[in-house]
């Protein structure tokens, strides 16, 4: 049974984006498209080569920002601000997942690469914001993004999580890597399985599979 997995975890840690809201509502494409204008603008690149560039920065350095703020000296604040500015009309309230994520025993906590004030919206906007005891953004990380290990440490020194009491949940598979080194349990919240057994659980519906753990 799943749930005999989880029955030490008492610390809760969530990603937010196409995590804690389906990817169908795909907000994260209105962001992609303020990341690529953030990019010509500082770089003077055209809107193709800026979009490769963001994907570039992604991949190189686990974020665009930190991309930026490596090549760029951008500064982060500023960036942060700027690409959030969107739109939350796709979201929805959950209640059930509310209820589900409300009832889980210990510490609840939202660890994203965007910024704390964003996810903020986003939890209002989904009616998860009562359910979470804490919200932390790359910016409680010094700006290291996860997949870093360093930034995941700097935020669970943060909070007080004990690595071996808690379980992460997140929608892109490398960010899962360092949790497990760690002595996380670790759920990959995604249609389709990643791969590498560093992902421990498969959640392609996160409620269905909050609910085999009460």
């Amino acid at each position: 049974m799943v749930k005999q997995h989880f029955a030490h975890v008492r610390h809760w840690v969530f990603d937010l984006d196409n995590t804690l809201y389906p990817p169908a509502a795909r907000l994260f494409d209105q962001i992609e498209r303020r990341m690529t204008s953030f990019v010509m603008r500082i770089t003077g690149a055209d809107h193709d080569e800026a979009d490769r560039l963001r994907k570039h920065y992604w991949q190189a350095h686990g974020t665009t920002l930190a991309g930026l703020m490596a090549e760029h000296r951008v500064d982060p604040d500023a960036y942060l601000e700027e690409v959030h500015d969107i739109s939350f009309d796709a979201l929805a309230p959950d209640p059930h997942l509310a209820e589900l994520i409300g009832q889980l025993p210990g510490r609840r906590i939202v660890y994203t690469n965007g910024s704390a004030p964003y996810a903020a919206q986003v939890l209002r906007a989904r009616g998860l914001d009562a359910a979470f005891d804490a919200i932390y953004g790359v910016e409680h990380a010094g700006y290291l993004p996860k997949p870093q290990e360093m930034a995941f440490r700097a935020v669970f020194d943060r909070d007080g999580t004990d690595p071996m009491q808690a379980a992460m949940f997140e929608d892109d598979p490398r960010n899962l890597t360092a949790p497990h080194a760690m002595g996380m349990r670790t759920v990959h919240v995604a249609p389709e399985r990643g791969e590498g057994g560093h992902i421990e659980h498969h959640a392609p519906d996160l409620p269905a599979f909050l609910g085999r753990l009460g």
